[in-house]
């Protein structure tokens, strides 16, 4: 059994019922390579500060890089027993160098050191993230462009309302995800600051130059404050909301999909690539995907959720609370780093069924407010057109007749009922954000060109 970090003062071993509730080197080696990488930064910043000589420095950090990756040797993983990633590799140190691994931790607490490696997981959690957002949201963008002139039905209520086009409806998408790319980039600023150097929690007795350490580990700034710095977990936090919100849109897309694929609307077909089929019925061409990220966009709730009411009552400084804050960033990450990717994979080859989408677009019901507005623009009340209009409405529905079979009336004229043309009501919404092909177009050449 490896010794633990602490434990001097205790006459009697550690319960094994004490080591397996609260060790964590289960899941938190998955902050390996950024332990390894604060500890050699640490290690040149002891350097610097002449608590180490060079050659120390050198053997330490040559020791360090050594250190086999714990997800690598898993068959070694059950003969070993370690509290956390941190003894696991000041062991391995200490197996490689002897005593001088144990100089390594001069002036350094556990509390600054997992501060600052879930900072940096963080930190290339959000690179990963930024860089899928951006490829999904081009996605997006693209096919706004190719379908910026695709007639749809647009939708209030679930209910047809209007006619959009597809491009229309894929710049909402993108416009949600260059929203959370905004704040997923925020984060990452409002958060650049290192907590290496906080000690325990008032700072180390080493006079180290802990701006030129922060820097060294790519980070802006050093934290301002010790007790902050080691028990501020607001990066996570903004981490999980983003992701949650993110999911949330992702969610709201995969719905819209789920319903333009079904049997009964047809605009669409999932790519084959993408759906999965039955067991039992031989038809069935499923949208697991889509389904699946409309579950994971609840269960991110769920985590952002968790990690808020394990923060909210903890006393400065560090609590053991916080070892609880890692797996749902793990686990978030993962789901991430599948589902942006699986949606853009199966957007990008959607399959669209342009005629059904148009003729649904076309049905004259659509266009009401297109004959309403006609009137209106000859000097009609709007709100006198629009009852004129909806009484209309319910005698073709009562006739099973179109706006257009029912012909001109005293009210309604020809030239009233050349409104209803989806080209035409399109092409009307030209104001800026609007659904005509040519704003469409432009607009998501805007966002081809600002989504990098």
């Amino acid at each position: 059994m490896t010794a633990n970090l602490w434990g001097g003062r205790f006459e009697e071993a550690a319960s094994d019922l004490l080591r397996r509730f609260n060790d964590s080197f289960s899941f938190d080696r998955e902050l390996f390579a950024v332990d390894v990488k604060g500890s050699i930064a640490w290690a040149k910043a002891l350097e610097g500060a002449g608590v180490l000589t060079g050659a120390e420095a050198e053997r330490i950090i040559s020791g360090l890089e050594a250190i086999p990756n714990p997800e690598w040797n898993a068959g070694d993983l059950a003969r070993e027993s370690h509290e956390d990633v941190h003894s696991y590799v000041e062991a391995k140190l200490r197996e490689q160098i002897g005593d001088l691994a144990g100089r390594l931790h001069t002036g350094r607490s556990r509390n600054d050191q997992v501060a600052t490696d879930l900072k940096l997981y963080l930190k290339a959690s959000c690179s990963e993230l930024d860089a899928n957002i951006v490829t999904l949201a081009r996605t997006l963008a693209q096919r706004a462009l190719d379908e910026a002139a695709t007639a749809m039905p647009g939708y209030t209520h679930s209910k047809r309302a209007e006619p959009v086009t597809f491009g229309h409806w894929s710049l909402a998408y993108a416009e949600m995800l260059r929203r959370d790319l905004s704040r997923l980039r925020d984060a990452v600023t409002r958060n650049d600051s290192c907590p290496l150097g906080s000690g325990a929690l008032s700072g180390t007795p080493i006079d180290i130059d802990r701006e030129t350490l922060a820097k060294s580990l790519g980070f802006a700034r050093a934290t301002a404050n010790s007790l902050d710095g080691v028990s501020d977990r607001d990066f996570a936090a903004d981490y999980l909301f983003v992701a949650s919100m993110l999911l949330s849109h992702l969610s709201r897309l995969a719905e819209d999909l789920i319903f333009f694929t079904s049997d009964e609307v047809g605009f669409a077909e999932l790519p084959d690539t993408m759906a999965t089929g039955s067991s039992r019925m031989p038809q069935k061409k499923n949208p697991d995907v889509l389904e699946l990220v409309r579950g994971h966009a609840g269960r991110s709730i769920g985590e952002l959720t968790g990690l808020l009411a394990l923060l909210k009552g903890l006393p400065l400084a560090y609590d053991k609370d916080l070892q609880l804050d890692k797996e749902p960033l793990f686990r978030t990450r993962v789901i991430l780093a599948l589902a942006l990717p699986a949606l853009n994979e199966l957007f990008a080859n959607l399959k669209l069924n342009r005629e059904a989408m148009r003729a649904a677009a076309s049905h004259d019901l659509l266009l009401a407010t297109e004959l309403a507005d006609a009137m209106a623009s000859r000097g009609l009340p709007f709100r006198k057109a629009h009852e004129i209009v909806s009484a209309r409405v319910g005698e073709a529905i009562r006739q099973k007749k179109t706006l257009s079979d029912l012909g001109p009336t005293a009210d309604i004229t020809d030239l009233d009922l050349a409104a209803l043309d989806v080209d035409k009501a399109l092409t009307k919404r030209a104001s800026a954000g609007g659904a005509s092909p040519d704003r469409v177009r432009a607009a998501a050449q805007t966002a081809l060109e600002n989504l990098r």
